[in-house]
């Protein structure tokens, strides 16, 4: 591993971007850019960053004008994206802009406790969308992305085998002029109807689950009793939680009005649905959104083509149920950003196993969310009343048996999610990392440099000889403050990927 790795717990200067790639089989500028990033969503918007702080230059491309709000249905931040944030020195900003939730109340018979978490964020941190992406945002532009809004793509291309390996884009500006350019690789993470998705020729299978939810932002005159408050009540349910600035996020269903997105929705209706569901329209007021729409269950079989990606609602989307899709999106780019940037600056011993790794481990994880999220949405709907004893049954379950609980929330929070291990290897690996305390700091606080971290005793000659794989990149070497003999490598995105007890080998 080349040069001598840092210890050093605060990020280094941002390095410049590459600017006039070349190809590294004949020297040539072949390459527009590093990479090219279709979508400035949050998915887009770490991704992006991600790969630009790594010293790669990066093309965001947005058909969405510059500087538009961009009022979304996403509202809530959870622990483990919150930790993945950390890990980018956002976190406990974010978090001072938010409503942090550490109780949970579904159908007014099951409380979840999000305090038992083991995390250093164990809550659900309510806040807007756009208060995520203008932290990301913020990040990419001092990282140096190149944002090109207002920019539509339009085709895709790639070269054939004999060819240098690229990516090419053809793009059609706000003004109708068209361009095309060409990268190493291309990340689609341009939403639910994915132009870069549609031009790869990969379906989208799936079923649409719910119909006609309306969602609404809102001042109440009463505060409710629990602040996140989830019900389902004859043929409505409905879900209200707080932005923290006085407004409050408000998502009803009625199934007597199924009708399409179309339909207009004003205040009365949402106010109806709360009161048939919550038992309370608590003084709705003064909407400044409120909007239709439909819900599916919806899966790309196939998360890489060739050069090309797939993350966040291109790739996969569900019900909004336990505020999963944002998070989702989010844990793909970080799980992508490193393997990506390891390959292109050269550091990866098997590339292409690498990048087919982020499929490997992400898909499953997509796979997840949207068996739970539906399950949440189904038991909300359940009209029999078998349905509805199942529901009880499921609620007293998850509130008197601990297991069934804590791994419930593991998986809503992503607290919960591993990888698999190669068979033979350590119990840990493929694990999340807890945010450990070591001798050099925090370890979110060393990650932030982006690089892997190999933690062993204090005893740097043991630690040197650790039977530790090659890891891509450089490796940050860390310490037990105490006298713990175990090793472990622990990857930019937070899971480890290598670990070793007691004996020789630690």
């Amino acid at each position: 591993m080349p040069g001598k790795p840092s210890t050093a717990t605060t990020a280094p200067a941002v390095p410049a971007a590459r600017t006039a790639p070349v190809d590294q089989a004949d020297g040539t500028a072949s390459f527009d850019t590093d990479v090219i990033v279709v979508g400035a969503g949050p998915t887009g918007l770490l991704l992006a960053g991600d790969l630009a702080s790594a010293g790669l230059s990066v093309t965001l491309v947005e058909r969405r004008p510059d500087k538009i709000s961009n009022i979304t249905r996403a509202f809530g931040v959870h622990a483990r994206t919150l930790e993945l944030l950390d890990a980018r020195g956002l976190a406990d900003e974010l978090v001072s802009k938010g409503t942090p939730v550490t109780g949970m109340r579904l159908f007014r018979r099951l409380s979840l406790d999000l305090g038992a978490l083991p995390s250093r964020f164990p809550f659900l941190l309510i806040t807007p969308q756009y208060e995520v992406e203008k932290l990301l945002e913020r990040r990419a532009r001092a990282a140096g992305v190149d944002f090109r809004h207002g920019t539509e793509l339009t085709g895709l291309d790639q070269a054939p085998a004999h060819a240098p390996a690229s990516a090419t884009a053809e793009l059609r500006g706000a003004d109708g002029t068209r361009s095309t350019l060409r990268a190493r690789y291309l990340v689609g993470a341009d939403g639910v109807r994915s132009g870069v998705r549609t031009a790869l020729g990969l379906p989208f299978p799936g079923v649409s689950v719910i119909r006609s939810i309306v969602l609404a932002d809102v001042r109440l005159a009463e505060e409710p009793a629990d602040l996140l408050t989830v019900n389902g009540a004859g043929d409505t349910f409905a879900f209200m939680a707080p932005f923290g600035d006085g407004w409050y996020r408000v998502m009803g269903w009625n199934r007597s009005r199924q009708v399409p997105d179309s339909e207009p929705v004003d205040l009365d209706e949402v106010r109806e649905i709360a009161r048939r569901a919550l038992g309370s329209d608590f003084g709705m007021h003064d909407a400044r959104w409120i909007s239709r729409f439909h819900s599916d269950e919806r899966q790309v079989p196939a998360y890489r083509a060739g050069r090309v990606f797939l993350a966040g609602d291109a790739a996969h989307v569900h019900s909004p149920a336990g505020g999963q899709g944002m998070n989702t999106g989010l844990q793909d780019a970080a799980n992508l950003s490193w393997k990506l940037a390891s390959v292109i600056l050269g550091l990866a011993p098997d590339p292409e196993a690498l990048l087919d790794s982020y499929e490997s481990e992400r898909h499953p994880v997509g796979r997840m969310v949207l068996r739970s999220s539906g399950a949440i949405v189904r038991l909300a709907m359940a009209r029999t009343p078998l349905q509805r004893a199942v529901r009880s049954l499921a609620a007293r379950v998850l509130g008197s048996v601990r297991p069934a609980a804590r791994k419930a929330m593991g998986v809503v929070s992503g607290i919960g999610i591993s990888y698999r291990a190669p068979r033979g290897a350590h119990p840990l690996t493929g694990r999340r990392a807890p945010d450990l305390r070591l001798a050099e700091g925090r370890l979110y606080e060393l990650l932030r440099k982006g690089e892997f971290v190999l933690i062993g005793p204090t005893d740097e000659a043991a630690l040197a000889t650790a039977a530790a794989p090659a890891a891509p990149g450089r490796v940050i070497r860390a310490h037990w403050p105490t006298g713990r003999r175990t090793a472990l490598l622990v990857r930019p995105d937070g899971y480890i990927a290598w670990a070793a007890g007691r004996g020789p080998a630690a």
